[in-house]
């Protein structure tokens, strides 16, 4: 059986490697590197580069509902909880550690990923869709919210917002641009 700290530092390894080179932007040579392993063992616990990408994908989906859901504990209002999860993608891009979403990035790659991996890119998107329809839906009852279309399209329109502040603050390398893309998004779902 695979050793679980071994498998962890190899996830971990691709995770940073994903998100600064993309999918295609690495190997296993690459993780073998820079965790100290050989390639057969990487194959090992991952037999394939697919194999590894989806466990990765997989567990950073169950990581952010258990982040989501810790917010939900925290936050009860809609506006507040909408505001820390922005507030999280802020601080990533300030103190560089999480700067970039993997699902976004893989997202943007998608002709070219195997299947099995964007099967868990789209469940990743679609579970943080419906958690923000939820929080939206919960706004509008609350009337926090003033949405000019369904829950589940301003949803996506928010997710898009999100996601988009991360490439163009990527783009011009200034977490600024990230909050100055999303703040306007605010004021829309107040006004």
């Amino acid at each position: 059986m695979p050793d679980s700290s071994t498998s962890e530092e190899i996830l971990r390894c691709a995770r940073r490697l994903i998100t600064t080179g993309g999918y295609n932007g690495f190997s296993y040579a690459d993780i073998s590197a820079v965790v100290g392993i050989r390639k057969a063992s990487i194959h090992h616990h991952f037999p394939t580069k697919a194999d590894l990408v989806t466990t990765l994908v997989s567990q950073y989906r169950k990581e952010a509902e258990a982040g989501l859901a810790a917010m939900g504990n925290h936050f009860q209002s809609p506006s507040d909880l909408l505001r820390a999860y922005t507030g999280y993608w802020e601080k990533c891009f300030a103190d560089s550690s999480d700067p970039f979403c993997v699902c976004a990035l893989l997202a943007g790659q998608m002709p070219g990923i195997p299947e099995e991996v964007a099967t868990q890119v789209r469940a990743y998107f679609h579970m943080l869709t419906e958690w923000v329809t939820s929080v939206l839906e919960r706004g509008v009852a609350d009337k926090q919210f003033r949405l000019s279309a369904p829950a589940a399209v301003e949803a996506g329109i928010f997710v898009a917002t999100i996601h988009g502040a991360m490439i163009s603050a990527r783009a011009y390398g200034d977490g600024q641009v990230f909050h100055a893309i999303v703040q306007p998004t605010f004021a829309r779902l107040t006004g």
